[in-house]
């Protein structure tokens, strides 16, 4: 990895920062594209150049590059939220799939080889399987799912007629912080599950609502697989040396194969932090499915990928110490 040159889109976010701080400790020479619309420009830890404009801003992203070479990027940039996704489809479609359209157009014209891409496990839908593979049929029940799974095809065409090697990531629910606590989830109106019970575990919250109780699972609630960041982002810096070691373009799971209940999770927090939520239970939302985890065989033998957090406290830990960090 060591001089490598990696371009990484919304590489001030949450996960792309992991990516980008793992990077330029193995020595990457990282550029970064992020408007800080929901990055944050001290999540480069170390120096890295920013290109504040949005990945999908092509004229202007041309001029800036225009006769730069880019041995790989990775593809971060895009809108995340599930419920948001079903009341605001336009705004997903636009960020997510025309935005990342005229990014592949601008690494077609920078001739760059490589691509990572960040997709999701929302692109297997409401599917009657529990634990999910790659070749599990993918039918998505939100325009955020719907807009991931175009992409996932627009980048596999793109593949075979401009020659650009890729590897998607499928992500399952992500959380946790770095172990210096220099990075974390500081997005406002947060809806990820586990970020919600840290802000409720701190005060900022009157109170954490499990959205369905009546669901076909062993307690009522929602099944997920849980991944800590580090582990994801060490999943992005294997898939580049994948990429780079002449493999095949190809789709990856990127879970623990570990399934936890809501009603578990939240238990599991209060132990593991020694404190007390205020629990209510509202509601399902639109676009949640019932149990979903990772088949991940295929990426623990294609790469040389290994977790090194899979522990649920472990991750309950770190997300809690990042948002009592926030609070002082």
């Amino acid at each position: 990895m060591r001089n490598n040159k990696i371009l990484v889109t919304g590489g001030c976010g949450y996960i792309g920062s992991h990516v980008v701080k793992q990077l330029s400790a193995l020595r990457a020479e990282v550029t970064v594209i992020d408007n800080l619309s929901s990055g944050f420009r001290e999540f480069l830890l170390n120096g890295e150049e920013l290109i504040e404009k949005s990945c999908g801003d092509l004229d202007s992203l041309a001029k800036i590059l225009k006769g730069r070479k880019f041995d790989a990027a990775v593809h971060f940039a895009g809108s995340l939220i599930v419920e948001e996704s079903t009341k605001d489809p336009s705004t997903y479609y636009r960020n997510n799939v025309a935005n990342t359209l005229n990014f592949l157009d601008l690494l077609v014209s920078l001739k760059v080889p490589n691509i990572v891409f960040s997709s999701t496990a929302a692109v297997y839908g409401n599917t009657s399987e529990t634990q999910v593979s790659e070749n599990t049929p993918c039918i998505p029940e939100s325009p955020y799912g719907h807009s991931k799974l175009m992409v996932e095809q627009i980048i596999q065409d793109f593949s075979k007629a401009y020659g650009i090697k890729s590897v998607i990531l499928r992500y399952f629910n992500v959380a946790g912080c770095e172990a210096e606590g220099r990075l974390g989830i500081k997005s406002a109106n947060a809806t990820h599950l586990i970020k919600v019970a840290c802000e409720a575990g701190t005060g900022k919250r009157d109170a954490i609502t499990i959205y369905g109780d009546d669901y076909n699972t062993r307690d009522g609630s929602c099944i997920r697989d849980y991944i800590h960041v580090e582990d994801l982002a060490s999943a992005h810096v294997s898939s580049l040396n994948y990429l780079f070691s002449g493999e095949k373009s190809d789709i990856f799971n990127c879970g623990y194969g570990n399934g936890y209940s809501v009603k578990e999770v939240l238990d599991t927090f209060q132990k593991t932090n020694n404190t007390t939520l205020n629990i209510k239970v509202g509601p399902r939302r639109p676009g949640d499915i019932a149990e979903i985890t990772a088949d991940n065989k295929k990426i623990l033998a294609a790469m040389d990928w290994t977790p090194k957090f899979n522990d649920l406290s472990i991750i309950l830990k770190d997300a809690f110490r990042w948002e009592q960090s926030l609070s002082k």
